[in-house]
């Protein structure tokens, strides 16, 4: 709890002492129509583009998971990533690079995206012996996602990037979650938010709930909570991607009732979360594990190891995990199983007693 007080502190500290222009305007997406409706994107990938679908589940056994030592069980990084930018104006932005650099990690040490979506329901459907992570960007910036003049991602905002590891990679699955707030991915017309929207989501990826106007939640009433969260409710069923099933908090701060982060109503329209993220500073648990806490997720900073990130952001994380393979999830191919070793058996929440598969 300390560590996600240090960190949260100090993102606000940042991100109040950014300029007004954090969240640039975007251009029209390449290929935008004028004066005419927004076709919804097919479903399929491009043939360039590598695609999210994961090879087919396999059906493990205590014997096959003590191979592959699998452990459901263990811990798993979820990634909180904002701007991505040349010239870095805050110390949470990344430059394309780090973030490229990153991603290669991560898949040179068998890690497989998931959304946040995918995580807080368990539907954690990699290949036996990789290990999930979470890849999160807040604020829907327009270094996020944008379409070049061909109608593929622009290579260096985070989907471009994603991409390309992906194609270097191939057991890197490109999706992501993107949390948004009344401007996705810096756009204003609203059938470029669509276009926006759809073309991710049909393709994987996960847009949800950051509030509208990235509201200090616990300065507001609990009226005003509901109501931040409804509005982009709204905007997000218009544009094709509602309900949220997740919710990241604005600066990772709880609104003081704390209930209302979780679920709630506002003008007649409800709302109900299955997962509520915080803004740092550890590894969460495993969504199986009694510990898990849905309401009060953790994550971790992208960045490197200097001042508050000596212990607490993911350059960090990502090496302490190397060297405690013990303590990460890793998965046993069976989507239908929570294989642990045996002496774990006892740390599965009820919910999922029945998929144990003990060695």
């Amino acid at each position: 709890m300390m560590a996600n007080t240090l960190v949260v502190a100090a993102a606000v500290v940042v991100l109040i002492t950014l300029p007004t222009e954090a969240a640039p305007r975007a251009a029209p997406l390449a290929g935008a129509v004028t004066g005419t409706p927004t076709p919804t994107p097919s479903p399929s990938p491009e043939p360039d583009l590598p695609s999210a679908d994961l090879p087919p589940p396999i059906r493990t056994t205590p014997e096959f998971a003590r191979q592959v030592k699998a452990n459901e069980a263990g811990t798993v990084p979820v990634l909180m990533y904002h701007r991505i930018m040349k010239k870095r104006l805050a110390s949470i932005d990344r430059t394309p690079s780090q973030v490229r650099q990153e991603m290669e990690k991560l898949a040179k040490d068998g890690y497989v995206p998931i959304t946040a979506r995918e995580f807080v329901t368990g539907k954690i459907d990699i290949p036996a012996g990789k290990h999930p992570v979470v890849l999160t960007f807040d604020d829907g910036h327009a270094s996020h996602f944008a379409l070049d003049g061909n109608g593929m991602p622009a290579k260096d905002t985070a989907v471009g990037i994603i991409y390309q590891v992906a194609k270097k990679h191939p057991g890197f699955r490109p999706v992501a979650t993107f949390w948004v707030n009344r401007e996705p991915f810096g756009l204003r017309d609203r059938r470029d938010q669509t276009r926006a929207v759809q073309w991710l989501t049909s393709r994987g990826f996960e847009v949800a709930n950051h509030t509208w106007t990235h509201a200090n939640l616990p300065s507001l009433s609990k009226k005003k909570v509901a109501e931040q969260i409804v509005r982009t409710e709204r905007l997000l069923d218009k544009l094709g991607a509602g309900p949220s099933d997740t919710f990241a908090l604005p600066f990772g701060a709880m609104p003081r009732k704390r209930s209302t982060a979780q679920s709630g109503k506002w003008d007649g329209s409800r709302y109900a979360f299955k997962g509520v993220f915080l803004a740092g500073a550890q590894p969460s648990e495993s969504p199986f594990v009694k510990d898990f806490d849905w309401r009060a997720i953790q994550r971790i900073q992208s960045n490197g190891k200097k001042g508050e990130c000596r212990k607490w952001c993911s350059q960090y994380w990502l090496e302490w995990l190397k060297k405690h393979p013990d303590r990460l999830y890793t998965a046993d191919g069976d989507p239908d199983r929570v294989s642990v070793p045996e002496k774990l058996r006892g740390i599965i929440t009820s919910k999922w007693r029945r998929q144990v598969n003990a060695y």
